[in-house]
């Protein structure tokens, strides 16, 4: 039987930010491959990051597929609470 096709994980991230770097590890620890999308210098994706994160303005922001994980804390949560792989195998 076909393995089902991981959802699409994007990362919106700025640099030299520490919690991106611990998020994109763990997220690297799963073997899951990443979209980042850095804002750093980028006012249309911090606007669009702004929109999909319902106004949530810190990086970085999360998501596999459609559903927003939130930050890196909210991500290590998800993970210690075991519903981290379940959202990755969609």
């Amino acid at each position: 039987m076909p393995k089902a096709k991981m959802p699409k994980v994007t990362v919106y991230t700025k640099m030299l930010c520490g919690y991106c770097y611990r998020a994109k590890s763990l997220l690297a620890s799963k073997d899951v491959e990443i979209e980042e999308i850095d804002i750093t210098m980028n006012g249309k994706a911090r606007d669009e990051m702004l929109a999909r994160a319902h106004g949530g303005y810190t990086v970085p922001q999360i998501f596999i597929g459609d559903t927003h994980v939130g930050g890196c804390n909210e991500l290590y949560a998800l993970e210690r609470e075991g519903g981290l792989d379940p959202l990755l195998e969609g």
